[in-house]
Protein backbone atom coordinates (compact mmCIF):
# COMPACT_ATOMS: atom_id res chain seq x y z
CA UNK A 1 0.00 0.00 0.00
CA UNK A 2 1.02 3.41 -1.31
CA UNK A 3 1.50 6.28 1.38
CA UNK A 4 -1.54 8.06 -0.24
CA UNK A 5 -3.93 4.64 -0.79
CA UNK A 6 -6.48 3.31 1.36
CA UNK A 7 -7.39 3.50 4.87
CA UNK A 8 -4.38 3.61 6.90
CA UNK A 9 -3.31 3.42 10.28
CA UNK A 10 -0.16 4.72 11.87
CA UNK A 11 1.14 4.07 15.43
CA UNK A 12 -2.74 4.31 16.57
CA UNK A 13 -3.20 4.83 20.92
CA UNK A 14 -6.54 4.64 22.50
CA UNK A 15 -6.46 5.42 26.16
CA UNK A 16 -9.82 5.05 27.94
CA UNK A 17 -8.95 6.47 32.56
CA UNK A 18 -5.12 4.99 31.82
CA UNK A 19 -6.08 1.67 30.29
CA UNK A 20 -3.95 1.36 26.65
CA UNK A 21 -7.09 0.16 24.39
CA UNK A 22 -4.72 0.42 21.68
CA UNK A 23 -1.23 0.96 21.68
CA UNK A 24 0.85 2.00 18.59
CA UNK A 25 -0.82 -0.24 16.49
CA UNK A 26 -0.59 0.29 12.49
CA UNK A 27 -2.95 -1.05 10.00
CA UNK A 28 -3.49 -0.78 6.25
CA UNK A 29 -6.49 -1.77 4.24
CA UNK A 30 -7.06 -1.60 0.06
CA UNK A 31 -9.68 -1.85 -2.04
CA UNK A 32 -9.80 -5.12 -3.73
CA UNK A 33 -8.68 -7.13 0.00
CA UNK A 34 -10.45 -8.76 2.61
CA UNK A 35 -8.33 -8.52 6.30
CA UNK A 36 -9.53 -10.26 9.14
CA UNK A 37 -8.60 -8.22 12.58
CA UNK A 38 -8.46 -11.39 15.19
CA UNK A 39 -7.73 -11.24 18.90
CA UNK A 40 -9.23 -12.57 22.00
CA UNK A 41 -12.15 -10.24 23.84
CA UNK A 42 -10.68 -7.21 25.01
CA UNK A 43 -7.27 -6.98 22.54
CA UNK A 44 -8.98 -3.50 21.14
CA UNK A 45 -10.56 -4.95 17.83
CA UNK A 46 -13.95 -2.37 17.70
CA UNK A 47 -11.86 0.22 19.50
CA UNK A 48 -10.05 0.02 16.03
CA UNK A 49 -12.88 0.06 14.08
CA UNK A 50 -14.34 3.16 15.73
CA UNK A 51 -11.21 4.90 15.09
CA UNK A 52 -11.13 4.14 11.90
CA UNK A 53 -14.68 5.10 11.20
CA UNK A 54 -14.64 7.78 12.91
CA UNK A 55 -16.81 6.77 16.23
CA UNK A 56 -13.67 7.34 18.71
CA UNK A 57 -10.88 9.79 18.58
CA UNK A 58 -7.24 8.25 18.64
CA UNK A 59 -5.10 9.59 21.34
CA UNK A 60 -2.32 8.96 19.62
CA UNK A 61 -1.22 7.96 16.04
CA UNK A 62 -2.77 9.50 12.89
CA UNK A 63 -5.51 7.83 10.48
CA UNK A 64 -5.58 8.82 7.25
CA UNK A 65 -7.87 7.86 4.09
CA UNK A 66 -5.96 8.14 0.47
CA UNK A 67 -3.59 10.39 2.11
CA UNK A 68 -6.37 12.71 3.56
CA UNK A 69 -5.96 12.94 7.38
CA UNK A 70 -8.94 12.03 9.75
CA UNK A 71 -8.41 14.23 12.61
CA UNK A 72 -11.14 16.59 13.23
CA UNK A 73 -13.59 15.05 10.72
CA UNK A 74 -16.73 14.09 11.71
CA UNK A 75 -18.96 11.06 10.82
CA UNK A 76 -20.26 11.97 7.36
CA UNK A 77 -17.52 12.79 6.12
CA UNK A 78 -15.97 9.42 6.72
CA UNK A 79 -19.07 7.86 4.69
CA UNK A 80 -18.34 10.53 2.39
CA UNK A 81 -14.98 8.95 1.38
CA UNK A 82 -16.21 5.16 2.05
CA UNK A 83 -16.20 3.87 5.24
CA UNK A 84 -19.14 1.93 6.20
CA UNK A 85 -19.11 0.27 9.20
CA UNK A 86 -21.64 -2.46 11.15
CA UNK A 87 -22.07 -2.99 14.51
CA UNK A 88 -21.72 -6.02 16.51
CA UNK A 89 -25.33 -5.62 18.02
CA UNK A 90 -27.41 -4.55 15.06
CA UNK A 91 -30.29 -2.50 16.67
CA UNK A 92 -32.99 -2.49 13.78
CA UNK A 93 -35.76 0.06 14.64
CA UNK A 94 -38.33 -2.99 15.66
CA UNK A 95 -41.68 -0.49 14.71
CA UNK A 96 -40.34 -0.13 11.16
CA UNK A 97 -40.07 -2.36 8.32
CA UNK A 98 -37.71 -4.29 7.50
CA UNK A 99 -36.72 -2.43 4.09
CA UNK A 100 -37.86 1.32 6.31
CA UNK A 101 -34.76 -0.17 7.95
CA UNK A 102 -32.75 0.48 5.15
CA UNK A 103 -33.86 3.59 3.81
CA UNK A 104 -33.30 5.23 6.64
CA UNK A 105 -29.48 5.53 7.06
CA UNK A 106 -30.02 6.82 2.93
CA UNK A 107 -33.06 9.17 3.67
CA UNK A 108 -30.15 10.63 5.89
CA UNK A 109 -27.43 11.26 3.18
CA UNK A 110 -30.15 13.01 1.20
CA UNK A 111 -31.99 10.28 -1.04
CA UNK A 112 -35.17 10.78 -1.81
CA UNK A 113 -38.17 7.95 -0.82
CA UNK A 114 -39.03 6.23 -3.87
CA UNK A 115 -34.85 5.76 -4.65
CA UNK A 116 -34.25 4.95 -1.18
CA UNK A 117 -37.09 2.04 -1.05
CA UNK A 118 -35.37 0.71 -4.90
CA UNK A 119 -32.18 0.54 -3.22
CA UNK A 120 -33.31 -1.38 -0.24
CA UNK A 121 -35.60 -4.13 -2.62
CA UNK A 122 -32.46 -4.04 -4.48
CA UNK A 123 -29.94 -4.64 -1.70
CA UNK A 124 -32.01 -7.15 0.15
CA UNK A 125 -32.91 -9.01 -3.35
CA UNK A 126 -28.79 -9.31 -3.21
CA UNK A 127 -28.48 -10.81 -0.09
CA UNK A 128 -31.87 -13.00 -0.88
CA UNK A 129 -34.17 -12.11 1.51
CA UNK A 130 -36.12 -9.75 -0.73
CA UNK A 131 -39.34 -11.56 0.88
CA UNK A 132 -38.59 -9.78 4.07
CA UNK A 133 -38.77 -6.29 2.59
CA UNK A 134 -42.57 -6.26 4.39
CA UNK A 135 -41.76 -7.32 7.28
CA UNK A 136 -41.29 -5.82 11.05
CA UNK A 137 -37.47 -5.69 12.24
CA UNK A 138 -38.59 -7.06 15.06
CA UNK A 139 -39.94 -9.96 13.65
CA UNK A 140 -36.61 -11.57 12.29
CA UNK A 141 -34.83 -14.11 12.45
CA UNK A 142 -31.32 -13.44 14.34
CA UNK A 143 -29.51 -14.44 11.03
CA UNK A 144 -31.78 -12.38 8.96
CA UNK A 145 -31.44 -9.59 11.48
CA UNK A 146 -27.79 -9.59 10.70
CA UNK A 147 -28.05 -9.85 7.49
CA UNK A 148 -30.34 -6.44 7.28
CA UNK A 149 -27.29 -4.80 9.25
CA UNK A 150 -25.00 -5.79 6.15
CA UNK A 151 -27.93 -4.33 3.90
CA UNK A 152 -27.47 -1.34 5.67
CA UNK A 153 -23.88 -0.62 5.31
CA UNK A 154 -23.82 -1.63 1.90
CA UNK A 155 -26.59 1.09 1.20
CA UNK A 156 -24.09 3.61 1.78
CA UNK A 157 -21.92 1.84 -1.04
CA UNK A 158 -18.70 1.31 0.91
CA UNK A 159 -15.51 1.65 -0.80
CA UNK A 160 -13.80 0.29 2.80
CA UNK A 161 -16.48 -1.62 5.04
CA UNK A 162 -15.71 -1.91 8.40
CA UNK A 163 -17.44 -5.62 9.70
CA UNK A 164 -17.79 -6.17 13.24
CA UNK A 165 -18.78 -10.02 14.18
CA UNK A 166 -21.38 -10.18 11.49
CA UNK A 167 -21.32 -14.31 12.04
CA UNK A 168 -21.63 -13.96 16.06
CA UNK A 169 -23.93 -16.72 16.94
CA UNK A 170 -24.78 -18.09 13.66
CA UNK A 171 -24.98 -21.95 13.24
CA UNK A 172 -21.80 -23.13 11.00
CA UNK A 173 -24.00 -23.21 8.31
CA UNK A 174 -25.27 -19.55 8.18
CA UNK A 175 -21.40 -18.44 8.74
CA UNK A 176 -19.99 -20.70 5.54
CA UNK A 177 -22.91 -18.81 4.31
CA UNK A 178 -22.28 -15.61 5.18
CA UNK A 179 -18.40 -16.01 4.52
CA UNK A 180 -19.54 -16.65 0.53
CA UNK A 181 -21.79 -13.86 0.51
CA UNK A 182 -18.79 -11.56 1.71
CA UNK A 183 -16.30 -12.74 -0.82
CA UNK A 184 -18.80 -11.91 -3.02
CA UNK A 185 -19.87 -8.06 -2.28
CA UNK A 186 -15.77 -7.74 -2.15
CA UNK A 187 -16.33 -8.31 -5.83
CA UNK A 188 -19.33 -6.47 -6.43
CA UNK A 189 -18.67 -3.82 -4.94
CA UNK A 190 -14.70 -3.53 -4.71
CA UNK A 191 -14.45 -2.55 -1.99
CA UNK A 192 -11.53 -3.69 1.01
CA UNK A 193 -13.09 -5.19 3.72
CA UNK A 194 -11.79 -5.48 7.52
CA UNK A 195 -13.37 -8.85 9.16
CA UNK A 196 -13.76 -8.82 13.19
CA UNK A 197 -14.68 -12.21 13.78
CA UNK A 198 -13.92 -15.36 16.02
CA UNK A 199 -14.56 -17.87 13.70
CA UNK A 200 -11.40 -18.62 12.37
CA UNK A 201 -11.89 -21.23 9.94
CA UNK A 202 -14.32 -18.66 8.32
CA UNK A 203 -11.53 -15.99 8.51
CA UNK A 204 -8.74 -18.22 7.35
CA UNK A 205 -11.33 -19.30 3.92
CA UNK A 206 -12.03 -15.86 3.02
CA UNK A 207 -9.44 -13.30 4.28
CA UNK A 208 -6.16 -13.05 2.39
CA UNK A 209 -4.01 -11.84 5.77
CA UNK A 210 -4.87 -11.14 9.40
CA UNK A 211 -3.97 -8.65 11.96
CA UNK A 212 -3.67 -10.18 15.72
CA UNK A 213 -4.38 -7.88 18.68
CA UNK A 214 -3.59 -8.86 21.98
CA UNK A 215 -3.82 -6.70 24.94
CA UNK A 216 -4.39 -3.50 22.68
CA UNK A 217 -1.29 -4.19 20.57
CA UNK A 218 -0.14 -5.88 18.09
CA UNK A 219 1.12 -8.98 18.43
CA UNK A 220 1.24 -10.67 14.44
CA UNK A 221 0.23 -9.98 11.13
CA UNK A 222 0.35 -12.20 7.55
CA UNK A 223 -0.87 -14.56 6.32
CA UNK A 224 -3.40 -17.06 7.75
CA UNK A 225 -1.06 -19.74 7.87
CA UNK A 226 1.67 -17.66 8.99
CA UNK A 227 -0.31 -16.00 12.21
CA UNK A 228 -1.64 -19.45 12.83
CA UNK A 229 1.58 -20.89 13.39
CA UNK A 230 2.56 -18.43 15.58
CA UNK A 231 2.70 -19.88 19.35
CA UNK A 232 1.85 -16.43 20.79
CA UNK A 233 -1.55 -16.02 18.83
CA UNK A 234 -2.14 -19.78 19.51
CA UNK A 235 -1.44 -18.81 23.18
CA UNK A 236 -3.61 -15.67 23.87
CA UNK A 237 -6.44 -16.36 21.56
CA UNK A 238 -6.67 -20.07 20.70
CA UNK A 239 -5.42 -21.94 23.67
CA UNK A 240 -3.93 -25.17 24.01
CA UNK A 241 -7.28 -27.34 22.94
CA UNK A 242 -7.27 -25.83 19.22
CA UNK A 243 -6.24 -28.24 16.37
CA UNK A 244 -6.27 -26.97 12.96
Amino acid sequence: MTENQGLRAEKVSVNFAGVHALSNVSLGLEQGEIVGLVGPNGAGKTTMINVLSGFQRAHGGRIAIDGDPTEGRQGDWFVRKGVVRSFQAVRLFPGLSVSENIEAPLAGQGVGRRAARAKAAELLDYLGIGDRAQVSGAALSYADERRVGLARALALDPRFLLLDEPAAGMTLAEAEALGAQIVKIQGDFSCGILLIEHNIRLISAICARLHVLSGGQTIDAGTPESVMANPQFRASYLGEEYTA
